[in-house]
């Protein structure tokens, strides 16, 4: 069987007076409250924690999501997923 390789759609955070942020690259929505939503996306697990928040925009298609409310912290888990950097060079 021939595996098909999907290409990766890129990872960006636009964040505009910490009140809103898209994310592109999304691929899941882990889980989600007014003060912690977590992301999966192409480069690892993305923690947005803040006040009030919520998602007023997805779409899945593209992988782009916004989230509005008073963010204060942004962070990336240690694990990469599968097909990472590392993994690449060491085939």
């Amino acid at each position: 069987m021939e595996e098909k390789k999907t290409a990766r759609a890129p990872h960006n955070i636009i964040l505009q007076e910490r009140r809103s942020m898209t994310v592109t690259g999304v691929t899941d929505v882990d889980s989600f409250d007014e003060q912690t939503v977590v992301l999966n996306t192409e480069i690892g697990e993305l923690l947005v924690k803040g006040y009030d928040l919520r998602i007023s925009k997805i779409d899945v298609e593209s992988g782009e999501l916004t989230l509005d409310g008073e963010l204060y912290a942004l962070s990336y888990s240690d694990q990469q997923p599968k097909g990472g950097l590392l993994s690449r060079l060491f085939r």
